[in-house]
């Protein structure tokens, strides 16, 4: 059998951008080696002989096995990939959350690359890149043709040099072009702030190593001017990471050894259950950073925001909260990634990166290619509008599912809808334009402006009440 207990298991979004893993492993074994293909692999071997020989140019013989490795990967789903020596040292880099380049997460569609989303407060993100964008174009580079690794390996660049993009946009008659400058990504993981007087919000954009130990400290300073009534855990547009890192997160609102996911594929070291526990939540780290929690945080009204930026590891400690009763979810339905993947060393520095398992929440649902369903669904502005999303069941191959038909999914509360506004208000005389409900949400942290944040926060308030009632 393979030796995958010693890999990492990867649950981050889409391909690109903050893709990392956990721990790496060896190639399967000699039984797994020995079914193979005689027949096909004659084949094989005459196209390759056939294009040495009678293409148009010379090619050489490494390139040509990396096309067919690659093809052999991208032709199984939308998140098993090759990564060579390049992407492989980028893909370790990210675990550290930094990396050069622009800050977006892409998949591949019909040969172009498509928009998962921009990372916050990256050169992507300020400007203007969308969610669901099609690039076309690198410079003067047709996208076409290129593997996504080829195409990511574009977008990186050293700090400070420029990259145009070609762009298709939904409901744009012209290709659009951006003009970006690459940086040093940073991302900070966890951000935080008391939004009111004993009400917290707690932000994580990604699930990196660091990313437990930091929520930890931020709920530490949240609750050092008094307790809270309440708190809002925000992961929209949370493409996922580390699926540790994951387990870790939930650990710091649900009681130890509680269990906070599970995973299932056809090898047994594929097969795992994780608990809140040191052993699934600790990687490389002698320090059990749970140890330092508020005992208060096991305990505060908690909801937690999630649409469908939301992806895989936030999907994994938004099911377990909501199936364990912990949490209120709000918001819009999440993106639906619920495989696994597994990162593979090659000879020679570059690696494989293949889909091993599904993972499933608590109780057993799997929310591959469905997201999680939150309990009140709450759109994006007040008069019941969200902004399109592409979603794992758009992705091209994605997995189906068809693991828990016998499952009952949670019923959803429906959002009560907001009465109709009017388009203009009168003011001077003249008629002023409202606010555009289509215009992109505000960069501040936990802004007066974000709909679904405040109706999270009455929702707590009312929770308050409630509690407080004889």
């Amino acid at each position: 059998m393979g030796k995958l207990k010693q890999a990492g298991l990867l649950c981050a979004g889409v391909l690109g951008g903050v893709l990392i893993s956990l721990q790496f492993s060896a190639m399967a074994e000699k039984d797994v080696r020995a079914n193979i293909p005689v027949e096909e692999l004659r084949t094989f071997a005459e196209v390759f002989n056939a294009i040495k020989q009678g293409y148009v140019e010379p090619i050489d013989d490494k390139k040509l096995i990396t096309h067919a490795i690659s093809g052999m990967l991208s032709n199984l789903d939308p998140h098993s990939t090759y990564l060579d020596v390049d992407s492989y040292k980028d893909l370790q880099v990210g675990t550290q959350g930094e990396f050069g380049g622009l800050g977006i997460e892409v998949g591949m569609e019909d040969g172009l690359i498509k928009v998962v989303s921009p990372i916050e407060d990256t050169p992507a993100d300020r400007g203007g890149v969308k969610s669901g964008d099609l690039i076309f174009k690198l410079d003067d580079t047709l996208v076409k043709g290129l593997t996504l690794s080829d195409a990511v390996k574009r977008m990186r660049g050293k700090p400070k040099t420029q990259i145009k993009l070609s762009i298709i946009r939904k409901g744009e008659a012209k290709p659009l072009e951006i003009t970006l400058t690459r940086e040093v990504i940073k991302v900070q993981s966890v951000k935080s702030k008391l939004v009111e007087d004993g009400y917290g919000y707690l932000r994580i954009t990604s699930f990196q190593e660091n990313t437990g130990a930091s929520v930890v400290k931020h709920l530490t300073d949240l609750y050092k001017p008094g307790s809270l009534k309440g708190l809002v855990l925000d992961l929209r547009n949370d493409p996922g990471g580390l699926l540790n890192t994951a387990v870790g997160v939930s650990a710091a609102f649900l009681p130890a050894k509680t269990l906070i996911t599970s995973t299932d594929g056809r090898t047994p070291d594929a097969k795992h259950q994780f608990y809140a526990s040191p052993d699934d939540y600790m990687r490389g780290s002698k320090d059990d950073y749970i140890k330092t929690l508020p005992a208060e945080a096991l305990k505060v009204p908690l909801v937690v925001l999630i649409n469908g930026g939301s992806a895989s590891a936030s999907e994994i400690v938004a099911g377990a909260l909501q199936d364990h009763k912990r949490a209120v979810i709000l918001g819009t339905t999440s993106f639906g990634k619920g495989s696994v993947q597994t990162v593979l060393p090659l000879p020679g520095g570059a690696a494989i990166k293949l889909t091993t398992a599904r993972y499933f929440t608590p109780s057993g649902r799997s929310i591959q290619a469905k997201g999680i369903v939150p309990d009140i669904v709450v759109e994006e502005t007040a008069n019941g509008t969200s902004s399109m999303r592409l979603r794992e069941a758009d992705l091209d191959k994605h997995l189906e599912n068809n693991t828990d038909k016998d499952i009952a999914t949670p019923p959803v509360k429906p959002q009560t809808k907001a009465p109709a506004k009017p388009k203009t208000t009168p003011g001077n005389g003249k008629d002023e334009p409202l606010e555009d409900p289509a215009e992109p949400p505000s960069r501040e942290l936990a802004s007066k402006k974000d709909y679904q944040l405040n109706q999270a926060l009455n929702l707590l308030k009312g929770l308050q009440i409630m509690q407080n009632k004889p």
